[in-house]
């Protein structure tokens, strides 16, 4: 088996999320949009390719997809709560079908999926994506037994690096978030110890006791009483 493929793969995905690092968060849904069109250009036998989370808050969502096919294939999914790139995502492993029109392992999936769409092979990698939420790297084909082996270890490939991009993106929005909590509790804490004329440790407790109160997270508490607005005076 040629190794070239699989080093331009490490190459192109390690040069993609050096790129998304240097962007941070903001454009998150854009890198995962360049990861799925890479490696649907990278896999051989793929002709469009997605991004699938699953999480308890959000059920499952695209984040990224080559063709309104994917988009729809995951509509079945969210209808009937069941096909490859649930069980990719919440069983932590790979999946793969040679020919849907001859699968049975997801009945009410098949019969919705054969009738929208032409797709046949499917690839769906499990993309580990933290404690709340599971993903999938999800490759389609028209043509039933359009994946080789091959294709599983390039899909393995991506299906790591998008891994990686997610965490890297994850910890760095947390990271922001933190400083803007940091910075709302700040200034709250400072304008109880001037309305109420306690030290800081004081309006530290304030602001603790009131998010224990209402069961409100304490950036939130500290974010309502830095929007909040002395009343004017009426004239």
């Amino acid at each position: 088996m040629a190794v070239e493929p699989f080093r331009s793969a490490i190459a192109d995905m390690a040069s993609l999320l050096a790129d998304a690092q240097h962007r941070g968060p903001r454009d998150g849904r854009g890198t995962f949009r360049e990861i799925v069109g890479r490696a649907t250009r990278a896999v051989p036998g793929a002709q469009y390719a997605g991004l699938t989370m699953v999480g308890k808050k959000d059920g499952i969502r695209d984040v990224a997809a080559t063709h309104p096919y994917v988009v729809a294939l995951d509509d079945v999914q969210r209808s009937v709560q069941d096909g490859p790139c649930l069980t990719a995502a919440s069983e932590s492993h790979t999946v793969r079908v040679d020919d849907l029109s001859a699968d049975e392992r997801w009945p009410a999936y098949r019969a919705s999926a054969l009738e929208l769409t032409p797709i046949r092979s499917i690839l769906s990698f499990h993309v580990f994506a933290g404690e709340h939420a599971s993903g999938a790297l999800n490759f389609f084909a028209e043509p039933p037994h359009a994946f080789a082996e091959e294709a599983v270890e390039l899909g393995l490939i991506f299906a790591t690096h998008t891994a990686i991009a997610w965490g890297m993106l994850r910890r760095d929005e947390q990271f922001r978030s933190a400083l803007v909590s940091r910075d709302d509790i700040g200034q709250a804490k400072g304008m109880l110890m001037e309305r109420f004329e306690v030290d800081a440790v004081r309006a530290f407790e304030l602001l603790k006791r009131l998010s224990q109160e209402t069961n409100t997270p304490l950036h939130e508490i500290a974010r309502r009483v830095t929007s909040a607005r002395e009343p004017q005076p009426k004239r």
